[in-house]
């Protein structure tokens, strides 16, 4: 094999407070259709948050058998739908002949919350000895990787990456140097999360990273005046990752090539980003200096745009002073206005809508955009879906501990 393989994205499968497969959720942000509302999971009487973006109508026992489920967290039940999904989707056949060379590559950001606050319900009221002997493995945050291995029977390169909200990303980043290298045909990659927790919704809340904001039309509004923090969400975004030539071999159906990732660390704050989102820019060069083109190639911009006040206006900051004069002509859009934030699993849905801006030709918006900060000038794609040509499309994704994580996908072109 070749030193430096090229990589494309082949399937694809998602889980998301839009849509229960990549195909809705990616019909319904083209529809500007809003998956925030109140949460029906907890009684949050006691909270100062009421909203967050929950799946609708999902039974995990639709997918997967009810014993095996209660032996996974939630975040990993969403895993093994998704990637089941994802390579259905690419037509991967995992077999005898292949499995050594189909690796997993999935993230989450907080792993297993929901299992560690039952375990410690139980172990309070009960006692030790009602801990279940699960509770570790439903608990880390590789186990989304392993039970997704195991499922498909994939025997790859096997492992996971948490990084906060730039989890999925990262985790997608490096499943693609594990391909270029040489070291797997295929990955099974991107983020999983399921935070919509009393322990998760307490903590971050109590770090005023959440709105508190009750109206749902205007709650999650990246980019504008009056924004106060994000909107929870869940779900799971997994792509395949697959080396050119073994695509080719197999005639798949190719979304899109991914050419470029870069990751850099602010070395700033455990919370708050670098002034002007100086490692964001870095990251952003980075993907591009990996990809070998410059700003003024790329057309369209998946931002992090999560709605906080810090948050969006550092990262507009940051584009600016990477794109330079070609900030002015790039459309961006903050897809976690209708999604909300997925933590971990955010990188993997926003690579998903990323490359089928590019296949398609179409931009989901940023929806709730009635009230621009001002300081937020660009254009992010308010409220309607924009037909647009895609060469080049970039993702953004940017997380607490100072973690900056950015792809390039390109429109294929053999």
């Amino acid at each position: 094999m070749s030193k430096e393989q090229r990589v494309v994205i082949t399937g694809m499968g998602a889980l998301s407070p839009i849509g229960n497969n990549a195909k809705t959720t990616w019909e319904n942000a083209l529809n500007g259709v809003s998956g925030i509302d109140e949460i029906t999971r907890l009684d949050t009487s006691a909270y100062k948050v009421h909203l967050a973006g929950e799946l609708k109508d999902f039974d995990i026992e639709d997918h997967i058998d009810k014993k095996e489920a209660r032996r996974m967290d939630r975040f990993t039940q969403y895993a093994v739908v998704a990637a089941r999904e994802a390579v259905n989707d690419a037509r991967l056949d995992i077999n005898a002949n292949t499995a050594d060379r189909i690796g997993v590559w999935i993230g989450s950001g907080i792993g297993g919350m929901e299992t560690f606050e039952l375990s410690h319900s139980q172990l309070l009221e009960r006692g030790p000895r009602r801990v279940s002997p699960f509770f570790v493995p439903m608990l880390i945050p590789d186990m989304a990787t392993g039970q997704v291995s195991i499922d498909l029977g994939a025997k790859g390169p096997n492992g996971a990456t948490v990084t906060a909200c730039a989890t999925g990303t990262n985790s997608i980043g490096e499943a693609f140097k594990i391909i270029q290298r040489g070291d797997a045909d295929a990955m099974i990659t991107g983020g999983t999360e399921a935070p919509i927790t009393h322990m998760a919704i307490a903590g971050f809340s109590a770090s005023r990273a959440l709105t508190t904001n009750d109206d749902k039309e205007t709650a999650c509004r990246p980019f504008q005046e009056g924004r106060d923090g994000f909107v929870m969400g869940e779900g799971a975004g997994i792509i395949v990752l697959e080396s050119l030539e073994s695509a080719k071999a197999r005639g798949a159906e190719i979304y899109a090539e991914l050419v470029g990732y870069g990751s850099t660390g602010d070395a700033y704050h455990i919370t708050a980003p670098a002034p002007e989102g100086e490692g964001g820019s870095r990251a952003m060069q980075a993907a591009m200096d990996d990809a070998g083109i410059e700003a003024k190639d790329i057309q369209y911009l998946n931002a992090h745009g999560t709605s906080t006040p810090v948050g969006d206006l550092t990262e507009i900051q940051a584009i600016k002073n990477t794109f330079g004069e070609a900030a002015n002509a790039l459309k961006i859009s903050s897809t976690k206005s209708m999604t909300g934030h997925l933590l971990g699993a955010t990188g993997g849905l926003e690579a998903i809508f990323s490359a089928l801006s590019i296949k398609e030709g179409r931009i989901a918006p940023t929806i709730h955009a009635v009230s621009p900060d001002p300081e937020c000038d660009l254009d992010i794609v308010p409220n309607k879906a924009e037909d647009l040509d895609i060469t080049y499309a970039m993702s953004n994704s940017l997380g607490f501990g100072g973690h900056n994580a950015v792809l390039v996908l390109k429109k294929f072109n053999d």
